[in-house]
């Protein structure tokens, strides 16, 4: 059985070679402990094994781990301007056999490490088995879940009033539209930004995923928190919330 006890005091340890003090490197701690929390609620949702529940628990607190050597090396978590921050999560846990600080035996290696992998990659790789798959799933919904969150609470405070004053990208509308997952290399300002955030919902796996979305009505609170002047933005954001409102409604109905 993991302990998931000693897996978080380990990963707290482990955070504590960074500099805590700045709040980007800081807020990684508190995202991974959340996505872990998320996680358990998504493998219970999907009736999954106790030994499984807490398989996703320990994905979640490690699915990040390579976000903290990033920002420390690079100054950025964007991984086009620096590394692909899953791969380095690997990389940290293969090293020295690390990850035998989280569990001691290595029956869910391939899983964990899969999963970890494919977290944050636009599609997930197509060679893994069901069962590394159906973690790579879960990981991924609790991950964006919890970036929801946070464009609810934390990204942009200090920007309120810039993003109000930005416009849509049309590339990143038309994408919306389309109900995929905006790519960031179409993302011109934090509007954009923004509502890629939302086009998350498009690549939610599991409907328990959405039915944690709709119930904290995280895409309204996002919304909620702006007041756009401009006529064309605002008739664009009225038309983002309808089509977000009406696939999750539509998901969840199927």
């Amino acid at each position: 059985m993991i302990d998931i006890r000693n897996a978080e005091n380990e990963f707290l340890q482990y955070t504590k070679k960074f500099d805590l003090n700045n709040p980007n490197i800081d807020r990684k701690v508190y995202h991974s402990i959340r996505v872990s929390r998320i996680s358990k609620e998504i493998a219970k949702g999907l009736n999954l094994s106790d030994e499984e529940i807490v398989l996703a628990m320990l994905i979640g607190i490690l699915h990040d781990i390579g976000r903290f050597e990033q920002f420390t090396v690079y100054k950025t978590y964007n991984d086009l301007k620096s590394i692909d921050h899953g791969s380095l999560g690997v990389n940290i846990l293969t090293e020295n056999n690390y990850i035998r600080k989280y569990i001691l035996d290595n029956e869910y290696d391939n899983i964990i490490l899969n999963a970890i992998k494919n977290h944050n990659q636009l599609k997930i790789e197509t060679s893994l088995s069901k069962k590394e798959e159906l973690f790579a799933k879960i990981i991924r919904d609790a991950d964006k879940i919890d970036i929801i969150y946070e464009a609810t609470e934390i990204f942009w405070k200090d920007e309120v009033s810039d993003v109000e004053k930005q416009k849509i990208s049309d590339e990143v509308f038309k994408e919306f539209k389309s109900e995929v997952i905006v790519e960031n290399s179409l993302k011109k300002n934090n509007l954009d930004r923004f509502v890629g955030i939302i086009s998350f919902i498009f690549d939610i796996n599991f409907n328990v995923s959405l039915e944690i979305l709709e119930r904290k009505q995280y895409i309204k609170k996002m919304l909620d928190r702006f007041n756009f002047s401009d006529g064309d933005t605002k008739a664009k954001i009225d038309m983002i919330e309808q089509l977000a409102e009406r696939y999750i409604e539509n998901r969840l109905k199927g």
